[in-house]
């Protein structure tokens, strides 16, 4: 029993450097929709947000309701619709996302939160996020294609977020923004996380994410590459490794980067404590984007 004490201790004595190093600094950690749907799964990743507020650090959580949306959505007869990646919004949609991400996953992650003993603020994103409404042209027909209420951040306003921190509060905030006209959008989560890390000019950026990082080979969860360029993303960008769900991470973590964050991370949330391990730990779990 007492080797297991001590080898405790020895593991917070290895973490101490980077617990120095990062004490005061906001992290912004963006978590998916996917991972809200088994509550023991997103309760330990926000465990591991709670511990990183009781040492010192200063999290803002950006996160996601992708499953929860098309399951409301679902109720209401409406069949989940998407272009490239993007939920395709109409107004009775955007009514639905703006219900259940403010309205139920919010409070819910805030709840765990508060439960691990880190106060919590929910904060929804149209009082902090501007946009404009998001189109562009299909690379092939050339025809423009529109998404509705899905927005491109523009400008973000972070004296609620940094009014939060300075309060000792762990913000928590939802994907969702407003046009000049004060029409609310929906947002990619990834692009809400860059944006807010950009502008906070935050220490790091984490994605938690369904895989392991970027992978070499997909199909092949030992090609996982673990420390990225700026010029080794923009090739693999060409080659085909870095596609789909993957790029609007990537293009996030690389804006921030170019704004700059000195690092961004790309990491599995099913592995136990993997934000903690890649913080403060030598080697890390993930992949990290770096500038060279």
């Amino acid at each position: 029993m007492i080797d297991d004490a001590i080898q405790k201790a020895s593991v917070l004595i290895d973490a101490m450097p980077f617990i120095q190093a990062f004490r005061g600094e906001t992290m912004v950690v963006k978590f998916g929709g996917s991972l809200l749907d088994d509550e023991a799964d997103y309760a330990d990743i926000l465990r591991d947000i709670a511990f990183m507020e009781i040492i010192g650090l200063r999290p803002v959580v950006v996160h996601g309701g992708g499953k929860a949306i098309s399951r409301e959505m679902n109720k209401a007869g409406i069949a989940p619709n998407f272009v490239k990646g993007l939920r395709v919004t109409d107004e009775k949609t955007i009514t639905i996302v703006e219900r259940t991400l403010n309205g139920e996953v919010n409070p819910q992650v805030c709840e765990v939160l508060e439960r691990y003993q880190a106060h919590a603020v929910g904060i929804k994103g149209q009082d902090i996020f501007n946009v404009v409404r998001h189109t562009e042209k299909d690379a092939g027909s050339g025809e423009q294609l529109d998404w509705g209420f899905v927005g491109d951040v523009v400008g973000v306003n972070v004296e609620p977020i940094i009014e939060a921190v300075k309060a000792g509060k762990v913000p928590v905030v939802t994907p969702l923004g407003s046009d000049a006209e004060g029409q609310v959008y929906n947002i990619n989560a990834d692009v809400a996380a860059g944006a807010m890390a950009r502008q906070l000019q935050a220490r790091k950026l984490v994605f938690l994410s369904d895989v392991p990082g970027i992978l070499r080979d997909p199909s092949d969860k030992s090609s996982l590459i673990s420390s990225l360029t700026l010029k080794d993303v923009e090739d693999l960008i060409k080659e085909g490794v870095i596609a789909g769900g993957m790029l609007p991470k990537v293009s996030g973590a690389v804006k921030a980067i170019k704004a700059g964050i000195k690092k961004t991370h790309i990491i599995d949330a099913s592995l136990p404590h993997s934000l903690l391990l890649e913080l403060f730990t030598e080697q890390g779990v993930g992949t990290e984007i770096v500038a060279e």
